[in-house]
């Protein structure tokens, strides 16, 4: 599904990332670890097309064979089936649940909706809440709800239970799980140990390079 290779990535002249080789495949999730500054946002922000410059390829398959992804914009890769949840999260803070979900929609909102909201269940009796009344894991659920109404096939997410009680970690975690199951891709930059020990692999980063993958 998604293939880095080479991958060097520069914020102005200072390199950040250098000579990434990665693989993620199908219904696989795959972990980035690795202590602050080692990288992990950059990478992600790297395959999604933001803020950074690179050199290497990106190679993704949308379905109908892959594509070299290094010279297209962020917006034609969001469209080919890449998902990006930022740490920020990037809520609408003063729109409702179902607003912000709305904004992602494609065709079919309401369908597409009912089946985000099966894999968050607790956002169900959130529909008419501002973004800005949630509790910070319900506002993390909303920002991966969010970015699965535009129906990705491969998701990145960067630190997704971040500061967040355990037990809205638990309901994260299951619902990655479920996800991949369904035969998404997912590259999660994340240090909690129970994403962790769910993970297909857990890639391993230091100061921009790849320390060992298992």
């Amino acid at each position: 599904m998604l293939e880095v290779r080479g991958l060097e990535a520069f914020y102005g002249p200072a390199q950040a990332l250098f000579g990434i080789d990665l693989d993620v495949r199908a219904g696989e999730m795959v972990v980035l670890q690795g202590l602050n500054g080692a990288g992990k946002s950059t990478l992600l922000k790297a395959i999604m097309g933001l803020e950074v410059r690179t050199r290497g390829q990106i190679r993704f398959d949308a379905g109908a064979g892959p594509h070299e992804l290094a010279a297209w914009p962020t917006h034609r890769r969001a469209r080919a089936g890449i998902g990006y949840v930022a740490e920020d999260r990037r809520l609408f803070s003063g729109l409702s649940v179902r607003e912000n979900l709305r904004v992602a929609a494609g065709s079919q909102p309401e369908a597409r909706e009912a089946w985000v909201l099966d894999r968050f269940p607790l956002l169900k009796p959130m529909l008419g809440r501002a973004a800005a009344l949630m509790s910070g894991g319900e506002q993390q659920m909303l920002a991966i709800a969010r970015t699965l109404m535009a129906s990705p096939r491969l998701l990145l997410l960067d630190e997704p239970c971040e500061g967040i009680s355990p037990l809205l970690i638990e309901s994260i975690r299951d619902a990655l799980l479920a996800l991949r199951a369904e035969g998404l891709g997912l590259l999660v930059a994340e240090q909690n140990r129970q994403v962790e020990q769910a993970a297909d692999r857990v890639v391993h980063l230091l100061a921009g390079t790849v320390q060992f993958p298992t």
